[in-house]
């Protein structure tokens, strides 16, 4: 159970910026410069980079939001707070978001956001990320090279660096760039086994006691049918690693069960990932996601969010990544939200640091409000932003997010505090026909400029784009874009968004027609009981 030591949750101090904004924009004040074609994306190569961003003839560089003559942000209604909670060091930052997904393009419009922040790399970014203006987007930049990264960020004087996705953070990015002495939000390999092994996860439940469902680990699949069907249907099949969110299915009855095993046992449905499967129980209930920031110690919860995994409306259908999310969700009353982080969140994060391997990063705790206890329930960890849920969350955050992600970085989170916006906020995913099973790539998506003018509170995250040779959007995976809205409530936020979704032109995608109805249906029975 022992994790080796490492020194991630140790204090930093940020380098001395070398760039300035003016330098990035040509001497120019505006939120966002471009250098070039909107329409072009890899903004910038790292294998021909000159020394001036100024020279590129097809890139952007963003920097924060400027103040415009009526002493606002020209990004008011849906700009951060200046007022952030975290210190003002009067320190400046530029930041690089490891990733290429829609929770990127959220995180990267939180940062472009941030009153401290002068600038947001992304790499390897997509293009609606560079098209949007949320940042420069480094299609070329190896990931897994750590020296390769390490050698960027010094180049670009990149103060801290925030990684999105699980794959980078198992491969132990984080560790060899705090090692070079870059801030780096996301937890070292050996604390990202939260996510990337079940069975260290349940096992960690086990001897902090830390509330989870009943299971057992399977690495032949006789016995691990032998125990499905001692415990009967419907059971749930874990492959133990990574999957892509694919990896988890609900077996309602013993033949899907001994289905699932064969494919992650037998057929190798996942390679490595499924070579060990959890078996666990049918937890019945309501399914929540509880995200708490850790800086090694200490632990800030978010706000609530809830999300939607199966593909079909009526939570009908295959496990996909998510296809919508909503905050606040009113699942997550706030004595509820104290109990998962007294039974939940603070004993992992105690237990994690007396195993030696401190937590500094993102928490998602993906719960279930158990029907006949009322209680919360561990299913599973992600150690980096959900997503959609990450989308709903940037959309009401109102702090300074660079400086609060810095502060973890440092083990600083104490003093620290959130402010976040009174309104809801929703997310519809868009996803290629046949997805999350076979899907076609390249089919043009029509009028989202248009969909984002129907609302300043209104924003499109790009999850999974390409511009096709006459410029024009096209698919590039299955879920591709996060249709976003803010309303004053619930029902406001869902009109907004299915407006948007209405108005772009895209005849082989499709979405969930229902997202949000939990907390609708909620709503409408307290105003009516």
């Amino acid at each position: 159970m022992a994790c080796v030591r490492n020194s991630i949750g140790s204090s930093w101090k940020l380098p001395a910026m070398t760039l300035s904004k003016n330098r990035f924009c040509g001497g120019l004040s505006h939120k966002v410069c471009f250098l070039g074609q909107r329409r072009t994306w890899s903004a910038l190569s790292v294998s021909g980079a000159p020394e001036s961003l100024t020279l590129f003839p097809r890139g952007n560089f963003v920097t924060r939001a400027s103040i415009g003559v009526n002493g606002k942000s020209d990004d008011s209604d849906l700009s951060g707070s200046d007022n952030g909670s975290a210190k003002d060091s009067g320190e400046r930052v530029v930041a690089l978001v490891i990733g290429g997904g829609g929770r990127e393009h959220a995180l990267c419009f939180a940062l472009q956001r941030s009153p401290s922040c002068d600038g947001v790399f992304c790499a390897p970014g997509n293009a609606g990320i560079s098209h949007s203006g949320s940042a420069t987007c480094i299609s070329d930049l190896n990931i897994f090279d750590s020296k390769a990264v390490i050698a960027f960020c010094r180049k670009w004087g990149v103060g801290l660096v925030v990684v999105g996705p699980e794959a980078p953070l198992v491969a132990g990015l984080v560790d060899d760039l705090v090692e070079a002495g870059i801030p780096t939000f996301g937890p070292s390999a050996e604390a990202a086994a939260l996510e990337g092994s079940k069975d260290f996860m349940k096992k960690l439940c086990d001897k902090y006691g830390i509330p989870t469902a009943k299971y057992r680990t399977f690495t032949n699949d006789s016995l691990a049918k032998q125990y499905v069907k001692e415990q009967g249907a419907p059971i749930v099949v874990k492959a133990d690693g990574l999957a892509a969110g694919k990896g988890v299915i609900v077996a309602m009855t013993l033949e899907e069960a001994y289905e699932a095993i064969d494919s992650m046992l037998v057929d190798g449905a996942f390679g490595s990932a499924g070579s060990q499967v959890i078996i666990e129980e049918f937890l019945e209930g309501e399914e929540a996601s509880f995200f708490a920031l850790v800086d090694g110690e200490n632990a800030l919860p978010l706000e609530s969010a809830q999300d939607h995994k199966r593909v079909g409306d009526g939570d009908t259908g295959p496990n996909t990544g998510g296809m919508g999310a909503y905050s606040p969700a009113p699942v997550l009353t706030e004595e509820l939200q104290s109990v998962v982080m007294e039974s939940i969140i603070l004993p992992t994060v105690k237990g994690m640091a007396a195993e030696g391997c401190k937590f500094v990063g993102v928490l998602y705790a993906g719960l279930m409000i158990e029907r006949k206890t009322g209680l919360p329930k561990l299913i599973e960890y992600n150690v980096r932003f959900g997503d959609p849920e990450c989308q709903v969350l940037m959309m009401r955050l109102e702090s300074d997010l660079a400086q609060v992600l810095l502060a973890a970085c440092r083990g600083e989170l104490g003093s620290v505090s959130l402010n976040w916006s009174t309104e809801s906020a929703m997310v519809v995913v868009m996803a290629s026909e046949g997805y999350p099973g076979p899907y076609k790539r390249g089919t043009m998506i029509r009028n989202l400029e248009e969909a984002e003018l129907l609302s300043p509170m209104v924003k499109i995250f790009h999850a999974s784009t390409d511009f096709n040779s006459n410029g024009d959007f096209i698919a590039a995976g299955g879920r591709v874009l996060g249709v976003t809205a803010k309303g004053k409530d619930i029902e406001e936020a869902r009109e907004r968004v299915y407006d948007a979704v209405q108005a772009i032109d895209w005849p082989e995608g499709f979405c969930r027609h229902d997202i949000g109805w939990r907390a609708l249906h909620l709503r409408q029975l307290t105003n009516n009981p």
